[in-house]
């Protein structure tokens, strides 16, 4: 894995780290450092006088009148605080009064203030330390700095670099510049230029942020940094480069000579100030993926490059003998009635003719054994798969197994929070100038709970897991029983550690400044703490023992980073991060502490045109506190009243979702007022409903071009060996059936393809087709055998593996409920209800105790839309390419409920699309008013791919703009106009395809890009189905769409409507080669369209075109 080196940029460690444990001392603020206050004008900064404002030191209570001063120095580019106490007794709360010796902070600096030396006296102990900043330049995409904005925190705008190398980069330039006042550069300063290499076939790239700790030869003076430069990396999912933007700044490596008594630290009273100084790392490690991780995501299109033309020649049915097809009634739906959208749809086994088998390649890592499915694409899998150690995003946190690994060396689990301004971001893209992708360091271990029990041999395991939730489990090498537990659920507000009788550690691998006691809570059940990181930022540390004699001074420094708890612990600990500037945060947390949930269910209801849904977080610890659970924007914005009245002022930030905002509550519910419940098969708008009139003349060309498209050959086109491709196939032509029998009015004709799509289908319920499904008992699934029969996990875009499965199922789902529409015999022959049910259960299962499948595989009722990966390990978490064909999943739902006159898989589908319609707006189809991504991003107007930690403008297929807002529209159905609302479609339209643009896009894309163009300029995109602007071409259809149904789809959206003149040119302008393929003809009874009987289709249309 190609990998770019740099330092986070943070402020830097002081060199003496002190833990507190019952009062604040002030000690010399950490280092930290500025942006260039001249911006890179060379112009050197003035030292502040020396009577400047002192800066207020809080926590501090003294026996006796204090003299405290405060003395800020600025030098180049960094900022020092200089604190003195003197002539003051501390007061310790719970210890009485405390002698604190006068300490003094002495501080000699060059002109560049670049050497400290610092002397603190603590109990007649001398600690001496030396801190040298060696300043270098390097080539950096910038992660911006984790720095706290509060009263008690010096106010910093601070930074970080990526130093680069990596094998990834083609090409790397820099410059070292000199300071302009400085003849002479810092022989410490040097950056090197890597030549340019050849891009290696991986499929994953990362960068590393990370810094080395060096002695200096010689201190000189800091070059002036370079406001920018970049680095080109090759994407590996074309043969082009992306260019990742970056900032030259200083960093520092801090080295620190001590003089420490020859004792254990163990061995200080905990009356007694413990105080640590040690050599540290001064910067935190974290790791970029700068490139796609495509592990069962081949770089295939997301249709057929060619369609398979006419072979064979249609006969027309006769249609006396299809009396028993008669439609179902699904006109004129004005409401629905379900008060449990959750029910079951089956409990049988899947149909005999899928066969069993449990040799699934993925072992269940870990994993101990429940009776309820287990989600393998929940948010939890990276701690079943691979080596179990990427993080799981909680939202607002990220929680990774340490494993001996990273900055603290710990066997716990950390948990780690990112700023907005510590992304990482990709060059600016040509067209918009927006970021090509953003994304959050990982591998940063801001708080690590653990145990000492814990080390070489720990194991990790995971029970009661579900699609909100898991526990973990931590046990030590050769133990039976864990020594700590954590309970991991979805947007939960703490992270919590429950340990068994263990000896806590808590652990920072940014490095702690100090630890404070801050008094029982909840009666005295629980203990607060704050714990001050070397970041700026403050964390809570919540400590509710199971025994009534807990010692609050039990936490003792094992060293800089790390503190011990008391041995033989019950209890629990939580930990929160309190961001900065909030004053009410802390009261926020401290009014929930000491309560926890360890899992959450769901429920819902529609009555009318409106549905809501409650999420319950099912609470352990103390019930008298209320949960605290952070909430997406998405939720917030749809929270009934009661819910409404639990939101807090405390938010923090999400990798990927805007703020998570804080609310008291533990249950929430959330109303969607408006279901599109009127939603059928025909071209839907809100407002209107569905449209299956258009005008007359329109009528007669979609006919025409549908008695033309009909002669494909169906079996074909879908008969593959993708049952992705496949259902696209059976999707393309159940619209065009559709269209011909409900907006062509030609059933007779209708019925013909649909006898055609009946017996493909059935190549498929017999599971006859090249890769035959199979019942995976091991996880609990549908799969294709495709892997198992060449073991390649990556065939048929994963789906043996259990990716994109709402995609490849949903089209198949949406082909049944048309035939069974158009005949309800259909439904009850054989095994075809079961087998569609079956797909159903496999993907959106709305039950937790099906013994055969998970609830909710793919559909997420906390992100509120879907995630298409399955069980692939991946740094940054589950993602989604197209936001669109997820969408289709639910409205296929939605039309098979109808069909089958499952009411609450009809309601559940409805809710569905419209809890979708609101996330998609929030993180993924961006308008130009969106505040929850970030501003530099949003011009890119639909996601890419979007994963739990970051979000990239691509795709794994390419990187042609028309890709990457392409795969978020196909396919065009019904739904779109919901989803995919009118303002956003005309600000992306303006941002890509206005001005002729279109028309130097080629190929199938073309015709997705203006049939999407119907929901804004519907008599635009009529005019080029219909070819009445001369640039229709067949070429630009792609294999899962056809020209009947975007004739039916503009038209019904207001190019052709009913009642509408449009021109004889625009209907009969079809050209010749549609109608080239021989037709047989079938004597057939009764009319046509209401017209003359006639022998053949030819000979039909022939007539119409003479105007007969």
């Amino acid at each position: 894995m190609a990998r770019l080196r740099a330092s986070l940029r943070t402020p830097q460690v002081v060199p003496a780290l002190v833990l507190l444990l019952q009062a604040q001392q002030a000690l010399a603020h950490p280092f930290v450092y500025r942006r260039d206050p001249n911006n890179g004008t060379g112009a050197r900064p003035q030292l502040a006088p020396q009577n400047a404002v002192p800066q207020s030191i809080e926590g501090l209570e003294t026996t006796s009148r204090p003299s405290t001063t405060c003395t800020t120095v600025t030098g180049w580019h960094t900022t020092y605080t200089i604190s003195q106490i003197l002539d003051g007794q501390l007061q310790a709360p719970g210890f009485g009064s405390t002698s604190l010796p006068d300490k003094s902070v002495v501080t000699t600096s060059t002109s560049e203030a670049l050497v400290t030396t610092e002397t603190t006296i603590v109990e007649g102990v001398t600690v001496t330390s030396t801190a040298t900043r060696e300043v270098t330049s390097t080539i950096s995409s910038t992660i911006e700095a984790d720095t706290a904005a509060t009263s008690a925190a010096p106010a910093s705008s601070t930074s970080s670099t990526i130093s680069s190398t990596s094998a990834l980069a083609a090409e790397v330039s820099s410059s070292l510049l000199s300071s302009s006042s400085s003849p002479t550069s810092s022989s410490a300063s040097n950056a090197t230029t890597p030549s340019s290499t050849s891009e290696p076939s991986s499929s994953t790239s990362s960068t590393t942020v990370t810094t080395s700790s060096t002695t200096p030869a010689s201190v000189e003076a800091s070059p002036t940094p370079t406001p920018s430069t970049s680095t080109t990396l090759l994407d590996v999912t074309e043969a082009s480069t992306t260019v990742a933007a970056s900032t030259i700044l200083s960093t520092t490596t801090i080295v620190v000579s001590t003089s420490v008594p020859d004792i254990s630290l163990t061995s200080l009273t905990t009356s007694a100030i413990q105080t640590a100084t040690v050599p540290v790392l001064t910067n935190t490690t974290g790791i970029i993926q700068t490139s796609l991780e495509a592990g069962g995501n081949p770089t295939t299109v997301p249709f057929p490059t060619s369609v398979v033309n006419v072979t064979s020649s249609l006969s027309l049915v006769d249609t006396s003998t299809l009396q028993s097809v008669v439609p179902t009634n699904t006109a004129n739906i004005t409401s629905i009635t379900a008060s449990d959208i959750f029910r079951a749809i089956a409990t049988s086994a899947p149909p005999p003719q899928i066969t069993s088998r449990s040799d699934h390649p993925v072992p269940q890592k870990g994993i101990q054994p429940q009776s309820e499915r287990i989600g393998t694409n929940s948010f939890h899998a990276n701690l079943f798969l691979a080596d179990q150690a990427y993080p799981v995003y909680t939202f607002p946190y990220s929680v990774s197994w340490s494993n001996g690994t990273g900055q603290t060396g710990s066997y716990g689990m950390a948990v780690s929070h990112t700023e907005r301004n510590q992304l990482a971001f990709g060059a600016d893209e040509p067209n918009t100038g927006a970021w090509k992708f953003y994304a959050n360091p990982i591998g940063i271990q801001s708080v690590v709970l653990s145990a000492t029990q814990l080390g070489q041999g720990t194991k990790l395991t995971t029970d009661s897991l579900t699609s909100f939730s898991v526990n973990v489990n931590l046990t030590p090498g050769g133990a039976s029983s864990p020594a700590v537990s954590f309970p991991l659920v979805q947007g939960m507000g703490f992270m919590t550690g429950s340990y068994h009788g263990s000896t806590p550690t808590v652990s920072s691998g940014i490095g702690i400044n100090s630890i404070t006691y801050g008094g029982a809570l909840a009666g005295n059940a629980v203990y607060k703490y704050r714990m001050a990181l070397a970041n700026g930022f403050t964390w809570l540390i919540y400590v509710t023992p199971e025994t009534t004699n807990y010692n609050v001074n039990s936490f003792t420094l094992l060293s800089a980073n790390t503190v011990q708890g008391p041995s033989g612990f019950n209890g629990y600990i939580q930990v929160a991060k309190i961001p900065g500037g909030n004053s009410d945060a802390e009261s926020i947390y401290d009014s929930a502490a000491g309560a926890y949930p360890f899992s959450t269910t769901v429920s819902g209801a529609v009555e009318g045109s409106g549905g809501s849904y409650s999420l319950t977080f099912n609470k352990t610890g103390m019930q008298t506190q209320e949960l605290l659970m952070f909430a997406l924007p998405h939720h917030v914005e749809s929270f009934a009243q009661s819910t409404a009245n639990g939101v807090t002022s405390l938010q923090l930030m999400t990798t990927t979702k805007g703020f998570g905002t804080a609310v008291r509550a533990d249950s929430w519910t959330l109303v969607e007022d408006d279901l599109p419940i009127d939603m059928s098969f025909a071209p839907w708008r809100a407002g209107q409903g569905s449209i299956a009139s258009v005008s007359s003349a329109a009528t007669a060309l979609i006919n025409q071009v549908g008695a033309a498209e009909l002669n494909q050959n169906i079996t074909l086109q879908t008969d593959l060996d993708s049952m992705y491709y496949s259902g696209k196939g059976f999707a393309k032509f159940a619209a065009l059936i559709y269209t011909l029998h409900d907006i062509g009015g030609d059933k007779t004709l209708a019925l013909t393809g649909l006898l055609e799509l009946e017996n493909a289908l059935a190549t498929f319920v017999n599971n006859q087709q090249p890769y035959p499904l199979v019942f995976d008992s091991k996880w609990g699934g549908v799969v294709s055998s495709a892997t198992f029969a060449t073991g390649d996990s990556g065939l048929d875009f994963g789906n043996t593996y259990y990716n994109d499965h709402h995609f490849h199922y949903g089209y198949f789902v949406y082909a049944a409920a048309v035939i069974g529409y158009l005949d309800p015999t259909w439904l009850t022959k054989g095994t075809n209800k079961a087998w569609i049910d079956t797909l159903v259960r496999d993907f959106a299962n709305p039950v937790t105790n099906d013994p055969d499948f998970p609830f909710s595989r793919n559909f997420d009722w906390f992100h509120g839309h879907s995630w298409a990966a399955g069980l692939f390990a991946s740094a940054d978490g589950k993602n989604q390419e197209s936001s669109s064909e997820d969408t289709m999943a639910s409205y296929a739902i939605k039309m098979w409920g109808k069909i089958t006159d499952d009411t609450a898989m009809e309601a559940r589908g409805n809710l569905m699309l419209s809890i979708q319609a609101r996330s998609l707006r929030h993180y993924y189809l961006y308008t130009n008013d969106n505040t929850v991504e970030p501003a530099q991003f949003i011009g890119n107007k639909a996601a890419g791919i979007l994963f739990e930690n970051k979000i990239d403008h691509t795709t794994y297929f390419g990187t042609n703009i028309e890709y990457i807002e392409g795969i978020h529209m196909i396919p065009l159905m019904p739904f779109s106009t919901f989803t995919r609302n009118a303002t956003f479609v005309q600000q992306e339209w303006d941002t890509y395809f206005s001005n002729g643009r279109i028309n130097s896009i080629t190929g199938g894309w073309r015709g997705l890009l203006i049939a999407n163009q119907a929901i804004i300029d519907p008599q635009a995109s009529y005019n080029f189905f219909s070819g009445s602007d001369g640039l229709y071409q067949d070429s630009f259809l792609d294999g899962g769409a056809s020209r009947t149904w975007y004739l039916a789809y503009s038209a019904g959206l207001g190019g052709a409507p009913a009642g509408s003149k449009v021109k004889r040119e625009d209907i009969l302008e079809v050209e010749q080669e549609t109608m080239e393929a021989p037709i047989e003809a079938k004597t057939r009874r009764g009319s046509v369209s209401g017209r003359t009987r006639f022998e053949t289709i030819e000979t039909m249309y022939v007539v119409f075109k003479a105007g007969t």
